[in-house]
């Protein structure tokens, strides 16, 4: 037997198959690019594609870094440079996670119980506190990479992409959902070989961008901020939705670039 027949009856490319599917399902969700079209979508596949979340965030991180760059390239000044990249994250994700903050401000902030808070979050209107949510993520996101090299803010970007989007499954193995019709319950509860894979890959890329010390100090701020937004999420809600998994990676994403802006 040769060695491509050898490689074919393995059980290496069903294993690369899968990890395949799976990016495609991930990227089919957490961005605009027409991936769906390259992969059936079944049930419960979200969950257990959420494993190949942190790799949709390299890609994204890459775009805005190639963004970036480009804006570098051009002479633009530094805070040109850093609106030019997030506006390329946000073209290619469709602005999701976006939503999810705005969302999520407004329903912790405009409603006096539980069932305010999720009505408000349903609406697709955005109030004062979703408003003021974006202008502070977009502000503290274009303050953080201003101030960093074109190479500095890719790493970051990468690591900040890829750390952000393997808070989403983890976040939900400590929450349960809110509501039992919302994406948050429908996308499904990924099992723990996929939560470790999504925390593998994320801890990894947060070392290969951004060193020992700096990738430990982005992936203990990512999970503080993670943290108290789940913290916050199940006192005033009794649990997780899409938006409040959005806002999740908003904080996470905020918290490891302001991170390597400051050191």
């Amino acid at each position: 037997m040769s060695f491509d027949e050898r490689f074919r009856t393995s059980a290496v490319l069903p294993f690369l198959a899968g990890w395949r599917d799976d990016l495609l399902a991930s990227g089919s969700f957490l961005t605009r690019l027409p991936l769906y079209r390259l992969v059936p979508i079944e049930s419960g596949l979200l969950a257990r594609s959420m494993r190949a979340f942190p790799l949709v965030g390299v890609v994204v991180g890459l775009i805005g870094w190639a963004a970036f760059a480009i804006a570098a390239w051009l002479g633009l000044p530094p805070a040109a440079m850093a609106l030019l990249a997030l506006t390329a994250t946000v073209l290619v994700t469709g602005g999701l996670h976006e939503d999810g903050l705005a969302d999520t401000a407004d329903g912790f902030g405009g409603g006096a119980d539980r069932e305010r808070k999720l009505a408000i979050m349903r609406d697709s209107r955005s109030g004062a506190y979703g408003v003021m949510a974006l202008i502070f993520s977009l502000g503290l996101r274009v303050a953080a990479l201003a101030a960093l090299t074109v190479p500095e803010a890719g790493l970051a970007l990468i690591a900040a992409h890829a750390v952000s989007r393997a808070a989403m499954p983890l976040l939900m193995r400590f929450l349960a959902p809110s509501r039992p019709d919302g994406l948050g319950a429908s996308a499904g509860q990924p099992d723990e070989a996929a939560q470790a894979w999504c925390l593998a890959i994320a801890v990894v890329v947060a070392l290969l961008c951004l060193g020992l010390s700096g990738g430990i100090a982005a992936l203990v701020a990512a999970a503080i901020a993670v943290a108290a937004i789940g913290t916050l999420a199940q006192r005033q809600i009794g649990g997780h939705t899409g938006d409040v998994l959005g806002a999740a990676q908003q904080m996470a994403e905020i918290a490891v670039l302001l991170t390597v802006a400051a050191l």
